[in-house]
């Protein structure tokens, strides 16, 4: 796993967006759905491939823990806990 969840999460949501922003553009504090555009479809392929490339179960996650991660930050907040350190 890469050390920084959290570039990794912004590389990850940029691969499932339309126009594949820069990553270090992406604000983590918006709303994944109103600003960033990201379907249902696109929210499980952008968490399943964070969490295979984190290394982090998604059966770690509930269904509602899945629908409050609205944001990047709240993505990361919810991985973060499950993530195994490299080493």
């Amino acid at each position: 796993m890469p050390t920084d969840l959290d570039t990794l999460a912004r590389v990850k949501l940029s691969q499932v967006l339309r126009d594949h922003p820069d990553p270090a553009t992406l604000d983590p504090s918006e709303d994944l759905v109103e600003v960033y555009g990201v379907s249902s479809l696109n929210k499980v392929l952008f968490l399943t491939s964070l969490c295979k490339a984190a290394s982090v179960g998604l059966h770690n996650f509930t269904e509602d823990d899945l629908a409050r991660m609205r944001t990047l930050d709240g993505v990361v907040n919810a991985l973060r806990p499950h993530a195994v350190p490299e080493g």
